[in-house]
């Protein structure tokens, strides 16, 4: 039984099959089958952006295929970054790092403390077939300077108050109890099986 992953991203790749990893299935990335798919995410919503990735992987590869929108919710500013979280930059061709910067300069006029969450939609999608949902969220707080080389996008800067650590500090096992991703996915475990059973 496979399970296409319609992500390429090796942060969010591995920390998906190490939440999988115990599960009778094989996952495969869109690489490893050869699919070069570029789908735009242009839905309203993280459950909108999610499906039209998962159906469009799942259409292309005949397997059923899991997507998921994350994003990063900032209470001072509204939301943002949100949906947007992966485009958060004003600068074309901007990385990780100079998303994180944009942020930090966008907050430095409101008083701390930053609270946060990250929220992420997961969709599940089988050729021709209905698609389910799952969803995930981990509270926290910005702070201004980077910590940790675990994790990607804005782990350095998320702070995850009971531990007193950022989500780029945690090991890997830490990350997969706490983060909006790992609490999606482990929710969507019961919809994958299910799926992948025919039912």
């Amino acid at each position: 039984m496979k399970l296409l992953l319609a992500t390429n991203n090796k942060g969010k790749r591995d920390e998906i099959q190490s939440l999988l990893g115990d599960l009778d299935i094989e996952l495969v990335t869109p690489a490893d089958i050869g699919l070069a798919l570029d789908v735009a995410e242009d839905g309203a919503t993280y459950a909108e952006n999610a499906t039209l990735k998962a159906v469009a992987f799942a259409e292309a590869s005949g397997l059923v295929s899991m997507a998921d929108d994350s994003g990063l919710e900032v209470d001072a500013l509204g939301g943002q970054p949100g949906l947007h979280s992966a485009r958060y930059s004003a600068k074309p061709g901007a990385t990780d790092t100079d998303r994180r910067a944009y942020l930090l300069e966008n907050l430095r006029d409101h008083p701390r403390p930053w609270p946060a969450h990250f929220h992420c939609t997961v969709a599940l999608a089988k050729p021709g077939g209905k698609v389910r949902l799952a969803e995930g969220n981990c509270p926290g707080e910005i702070i201004p300077t980077e910590r940790g080389n675990n994790g990607f996008g804005y782990d350095p800067i998320f702070l995850v108050p009971e531990l007193g650590r950022t989500m780029a500090e945690l090991t890997m096992d830490e990350k997969n109890r706490l983060s909006h991703r790992a609490r999606a996915v482990t929710a969507a475990r019961p919809l994958i099986m299910a799926l992948l059973r025919g039912k």
